[in-house]
């Protein structure tokens, strides 16, 4: 008899494990309960009553999250450039912030700008600042911005760094002045790595501003907040939740139409 006449041995099926289908029949029956209490308790009242306080703070969190990344956006680009940069003392610096603002709870970040800063009331004063640092929004878009900076600067650097070095090859010998690569050859490429990352900051800054709340920022968090204290009914955060779903799940929408303009010339 030859090797190929022997019939290959019956591969073994791993049998689920009784502790896995415990949990996951935990998990679901807490899931069923948490619906039917939603929907027993369910109160479409509350949302009239507290509905234009639940936009009002929605529109603090979508305003502040894109004017925290926008200027986070402009700061990230010579944070960037001093990371791959020559210069040790640039690379040093560049380092130390990003280090820092990554390596640091933003809830400390928070806290030491709207707290700590007022400590130097008098020097921000006579530099004409204190307007600035006297308003909580302001102390939450400034931390806001240095933090979402850091993370930006290590997505640029990344996206930049993974374009091929033919590409400034092929540039240069077409003549091409260094900005004009940069800008017309590089970044572009550079954008369609960096767009998902981008995409995923953002929503992590949209989970994240929440924590502004604590300092009297009435965001969408700081508004439920109030909602709860009114009426100590739990769906307050339920609906706060459904309209943070309802951002998250727009973002990957947009994200999803955009990478698919920028890569349009790649689909044969």
């Amino acid at each position: 008899m030859t090797q190929a006449a022997i019939a290959a041995p019956p591969i073994a099926k791993p049998k689920p494990k009784i502790g896995g289908l415990v949990a996951i029949g935990i998990w679901i029956a807490i899931s069923i309960g948490f619906a039917l209490y939603i929907v027993r308790g369910f109160d479409p009242t509350l949302f009239t009553r507290f509905g234009p306080s639940y936009l009002s703070g929605l529109w603090i969190t979508i305003s502040l999250v894109v004017a925290s990344f926008l200027c986070g956006a402009i700061v990230s680009l010579p944070v960037a450039f001093g990371r791959m940069s020559r210069d040790p003392i640039a690379r040093v610096l560049a380092f130390v912030f990003v280090y820092f603002f990554r390596g640091t709870p933003l809830i400390a970040q928070i806290f030491l700008v709207y707290y700590g800063f007022g400590q130097f009331r008098g020097a921000f004063e006579t530099m004409g600042l204190w307007w600035f640092f006297r308003e909580a929004w302001y102390c939450a878009l400034f931390s806001l911005t240095l933090n979402t900076a850091a993370y930006q600067a290590e997505i640029l650097r990344g996206a930049i760094e993974s374009v091929p070095n033919g590409q400034w090859e092929g540039a240069r010998s077409l003549g091409m002045p260094r900005p004009v690569i940069f800008f017309k050859v590089i970044l572009p490429q550079a954008m369609i790595v960096a767009l998902r990352p981008y995409a995923n900051e953002i929503i992590l800054m949209i989970k994240a501003s929440a924590i502004v709340a604590i300092i009297t920022v009435y965001d969408l968090l700081g508004e439920t907040r109030q909602a709860y204290s009114r009426t100590f009914d739990f769906q307050t955060y339920v609906w706060a939740a459904v309209l943070y779903l309802a951002i998250v799940e727009g973002l990957r929408h947009a994200t999803n139409f955009i990478e698919r303009q920028l890569t349009r010339h790649m689909v044969r």
